[in-house]
């Protein structure tokens, strides 16, 4: 990525979780039986909403689509994290780097827009359900769709490339499990401030953007909600939210954790383990949150 750069660093060695060699097969073990669990639960939502007539709304159509995202969200990072247990060489390319840099990235901004468009569908089936399958066109929900991968595409070019234009002629060692831009920040030996700007400003536009269009939403839906008369109808519309809600109460508290706060008061210790909370267990849990706490999509892998 040339051009001025450079870089004499042809490789990084990934630290990986833990440097405990006690810890490395029971962490191993942990991390598989999580990737194959999230690989079986988001495959399982993919096969129902396709399988399924009852599920051919727009709410399931994007529910389908966040689970292709988790599946390569998850397979971007999870493999090489299980790779760092079981070798003593813990190592990756430059080149490898920075691809799973921009698929990580690519995947997490997308899902933030997804999350987003899900709050707006749901603000539209409860604040104006006649006009729901009008409003909520398969030509609509298409866009949509391709909006939020734009925002992720938009984002991992800047970023990789803002990331791996910088000089690494020091250390390669980088005290993560995966190539992420804060510790990848620590390795230049370059000015980095630039840096820091650029991901605050574009990390800080896509999850508060994202965040106040899902915040609007849910005031209006909650709103509309408190309108209904009847318990019954109220409890039912709280339903069709409460998994969505959860889902983005967890991802964004880790992203806002994570990359909105001041370089100095970065955490390696700390953000390795937010980071295996939003890398590797949030893409677990999204499947699961919308299977047990959704009557239709119960009812719908009890029929398959």
């Amino acid at each position: 990525m040339g051009g001025r750069n450079q870089t004499s660093v042809t490789e990084f060695i990934l630290l990986g979780i833990t440097r405990d060699p006690k810890l490395q097969i029971p962490f191993f073990v942990l991390f598989l039986l999580v990737y194959i669990i999230t690989l079986l639960g988001n495959i399982g939502i993919i096969l129902i909403t396709r399988l399924d007539s009852r599920l051919q709304t727009p709410m399931y159509f994007f529910l389908l689509h966040l689970s292709i995202l988790d599946i390569c969200y998850s397979s971007g990072i999870t493999p090489i994290a299980l790779q760092t247990f079981l070798v003593e060489k813990k190592t990756i390319s430059f080149l490898g780097c920075a691809v799973q840099l921009y698929y990580f990235l690519y995947f997490a901004t997308a899902e933030l827009y997804l999350l987003a468009v899900m709050a707006y569908d749901r603000y539209v089936a409860i604040c104006n359900p006649l006009l729901y399958p009008v409003i909520m066109s398969r030509r609509l929900c298409i866009q949509l769709l391709s909006a939020a991968h734009m925002g992720g595409f938009c984002t991992g070019i800047i970023h990789t490339v803002c990331t791996f234009h910088l000089s690494y002629c020091e250390s390669n060692v980088i005290n993560h499990f995966f190539c992420d831009i804060p510790p990848l920040l620590v390795l230049s030996c370059t000015e980095t401030s630039i840096n820091e700007l650029v991901l605050f400003i574009v990390a800080g536009f896509n999850t508060i953007a994202t965040f106040t269009a899902i915040l609007i939403s849910y005031i209006f839906i909650l709103s509309s909600i408190l309108r209904i008369r009847s318990a019954e109808g109220r409890y039912k519309a709280f339903n069709t939210c409460g998994s969505h809600f959860t889902a983005v109460l967890i991802f964004y508290g880790t992203l806002f954790f994570t990359y909105l706060r001041p370089a100095s008061s970065y955490s390696m210790e700390q953000d390795r383990v937010v980071s295996v909370f939003y890398a590797v267990l949030i893409p677990m849990l999204n499947p699961l949150i919308y299977s047990l706490r959704n009557k239709e999509v119960k009812a719908a892998l009890m029929k398959v």
